[in-house]
């Protein structure tokens, strides 16, 4: 009896291994508000077919139009009302991650002002591919538009490049077709997401130029992109013990999602045991 008790016991633990290791939530996922494909009906049967049932939308730069309230429910899945906000932090430009937005008069004009720049630097990348390959591109000129859209326009069209090879070979940085954007700065950006989040924090600090530089600067938000699929790879990598060094120095929340632009959620996520805080921390929005 005694070593049944311990085979269950261990069973048990085991179980419980397992569940805190599995996303409790999916918080960093894009729509057709800005480069993404989903729409806000589709998310919660996508969540689902994750694993995931709660969901947070982070457009580029912009909050979701169809997402009334810093958290809803819809078809039994929580969606948390989000943004991922470039910024420009001196030695290189970083993405922030706001929670739980509340529409603020700050965050409604910085976003405005970044829109408007997006749909003009959008136009001229279009004009720049048409005149340089003499094709027509099917491109929406609306809030929300990143590169990626006109990515897929190219791919589409009868132009010579697929998605991958309009990056490299026209609208990549540096590229023949490629038009620099307005950023606001690094405290202009925190500034407007404190204003306006539950949570503010750091997205993928390993995608940057500079890392460490990324993750000091996280030391003065509320938390860090700890789990993310960067290349598609385990997001358990080595560095994560850098993050989690840096977390609990700075008593930063460890979050993270997938990034998903297409229809596979749930790749990644916080456990059980680093969602719960956050949760917490929504909870009086």
């Amino acid at each position: 009896m005694t070593r049944e008790r311990d085979d269950a016991t261990s069973a048990v633990d085991d179980s419980d291994a397992a569940a805190d290791s599995s996303p409790a939530a999916d918080l960093h996922v894009h729509t057709t508000a800005s480069d993404g494909v989903l729409t806000v009906p589709e998310l919660p049967a996508v969540a689902r077919d994750g694993g995931v049932d709660v969901v947070a939308v982070t457009d580029h730069d912009r909050i979701h139009p169809e997402l009334d309230a810093p958290v809803t429910t819809r078809d039994g899945v929580t969606i948390v009302r989000g943004i991922e906000l470039r910024v420009d932090a001196g030695d290189q430009r970083l993405d922030l991650l706001g929670y739980g937005v509340g529409a603020t008069e700050s965050i409604l004009s910085l976003t405005r002002r970044i829109q408007e720049n997006r749909k003009r630097r959008g136009a001229e990348i279009v004009a720049r591919v048409e005149e340089r390959l003499g094709v027509d591109l099917d491109v929406e000129l609306r809030d929300g538009i990143g590169r990626p859209n006109i990515a897929r326009a190219i791919d589409e069209s009868d132009a010579p490049y697929d998605y991958d090879g309009a990056f490299e070979h026209l609208i990549g940085n540096g590229g023949p077709c490629y038009v620099e954007r307005y950023v606001p700065s690094f405290s202009a950006g925190v500034d407007a997401l404190r204003d306006s989040c539950a949570v503010v924090g750091l997205a993928h600090p390993f995608r940057y130029p500079d890392p460490e530089s990324a993750l000091a600067r996280a030391r003065e938000l509320d938390a860090v992109e700890r789990y993310y699929p960067y290349g598609g790879a385990s997001a358990d990598r080595e560095d994560g013990a850098l993050v989690d060094e840096v977390a609990q120095d700075a008593a930063l929340l460890r979050l993270g999602g997938s990034d998903a632009h297409d229809r596979t959620l749930g790749v990644t996520g916080p456990p059980r045991s680093a969602f719960e805080p956050f949760a917490a921390r929504l909870s009086g929005v």
